[in-house]
């Protein structure tokens, strides 16, 4: 049988560190394609490129693993690979996005371009994986989420996911004790609260930074926020259908615009 097709994209950019453990990792589950930002695409949530143009470079980065860098958006590097890369060949049998350098638990899934990757995946019908360390230093250590990634890999390859989703994977950072464990989570009820610090450039022209605390509203203990504040990695199963199904009875009963 042949090595299953990885396609490894993330939002940091493919010089970042994250993407070189996780190639590292998965090209010993299969045959790997790197297709990638050439530049950080941070916080750029679902947003694709249609008002300007796209470029592709090929890469040699990555020690026999054919790659290339890509002008556009995590979700544009996963359509090119798809569509032109691999146009006419056979298609990944699994996207893993990442590993990102920080945390995507909560509300930063929306905001996350490596979950959009991963999400890019899904709506084509493709298994895919985001992989994120909750840890924002310049330094942080990335060796043990070795395992988590191989272990989550491999169990998407062998037994695939439902047709549409995508997993939000957030490892904590590496402490002092080994992580406890993987728990299936949903999503916490958190989110930032911004703040917008007024400063002044030297013409004296205002202009903006976004600040602000992030709060955790929800006191469960089955969530993506309590599995990392207690050393579990988390694995939240995402889809793209953003429908609030329990809202469509109450509108088509209340609404009377609707009759």
């Amino acid at each position: 049988m042949s090595r299953p097709l990885i396609l490894v994209s993330n939002d940091d950019g493919i010089t970042a560190p994250g993407i070189r453990h996780l190639v590292n990792i998965v090209r010993e589950l299969g045959e790997v394609l790197v297709v990638a930002p050439n530049r950080p695409q941070s916080g750029m949530g679902h947003a694709i490129t249609v008002g300007d143009t796209l470029r592709l470079k090929e890469s040699t980065i990555f020690e026999g693993i054919q790659a290339f860098e890509c002008s556009g958006t995590p979700a544009d590097c996963v359509k090119m690979a798809r569509h032109y890369v691999l146009k006419g060949k056979p298609q990944p049998d699994v996207v893993v996005s990442g590993i990102n350098h920080g945390s995507n638990t909560s509300i930063s899934v929306l905001y996350s371009g490596t979950m959009s990757a991963a999400i890019e995946a899904a709506i084509e019908g493709t298994p895919a994986i985001g992989f994120s360390l909750c840890d924002y230093s310049s330094e942080a250590d990335f060796s043990h989420t070795e395992e988590v990634v191989r272990r989550i890999t491999s169990q998407v390859i062998s037994k695939e996911l439902p047709r549409g989703v995508a997993l939000n994977v957030n490892i904590p950072p590496k402490r002092n004790q080994p992580v406890k464990g993987i728990r299936v989570c949903r999503q916490a009820n958190a989110k930032w609260v911004e703040e917008f610090d007024e400063r002044r450039d030297p013409n004296g022209r205002r202009y903006f930074w976004m600040t602000g605390n992030f709060v955790n509203f929800d006191k469960g203990e089955d969530n993506d926020e309590w599995a990392i504040a207690n050393n579990y990695v988390s694995v939240v199963p995402c889809q793209f259908d953003l429908t609030a199904h329990a809202a469509i009875p109450a509108l088509n009963e209340t609404w009377e615009i609707l009759n």
